[in-house]
């Protein structure tokens, strides 16, 4: 199963193409409304407009074998720890090894926007990020598959 952060998403068509290639149900959770999807290996959650209330309902499901799809860190660091792979719409992958640190840089940005330090802007989103992120989705499905039980595990994908 791919779950996905899908309020911001910039990547939910490349989500869908990897998906489909790999034969993987994506569930795009939101506080919003989503483009509803014909394809059965497509669900749409929306959840409340509460704080973190997508969040929380991802991270209550995720978990081995399981792929996210998110820019929260926070949300990243509470699947990693439920053995879930994580990637950023940026490709950047969040593991056990690169969780704190990412962790850390996250709470670091935040102090430096609160004291006037940063104004924190991010950088725009690039084609380079977009195929970053398909080279990072179509690996972590491959290495999905086997965690998940699939029985063409060790095919050739």
């Amino acid at each position: 199963m791919i779950y996905v952060d899908a309020d911001a998403c910039p990547v939910k068509p490349e989500i869908l193409r990897v998906a489909e290639r790999h034969a993987i149900e994506v569930t795009f959770v939101a506080n919003s409304g989503l483009r509803p999807s014909r394809d059965p290996m497509v669900k749409n959650v929306i959840v409340s407009g509460a704080f973190d209330a997508a969040d929380d309902w991802i991270a209550e499901r995720a978990g081995a074998g399981d792929i996210v799809v998110t820019a929260d860190v926070p949300l990243a660091a509470r699947c990693v720890a439920r053995g879930a792979l994580v990637t950023g719409p940026g490709g950047r992958m969040f593991d056990e090894a690169n969780i704190g640190m990412a962790s850390a840089m996250r709470d670091l940005g935040a102090h430096l926007r609160e004291t006037g330090e940063s104004k924190g802007y991010n950088p725009a989103f690039t084609p380079r990020d977009r195929s970053n992120f398909l080279s990072t989705l179509d690996r972590l499905c491959r290495r999905a598959r086997p965690a998940a039980g699939d029985p063409d595990a060790g095919q050739p994908a």
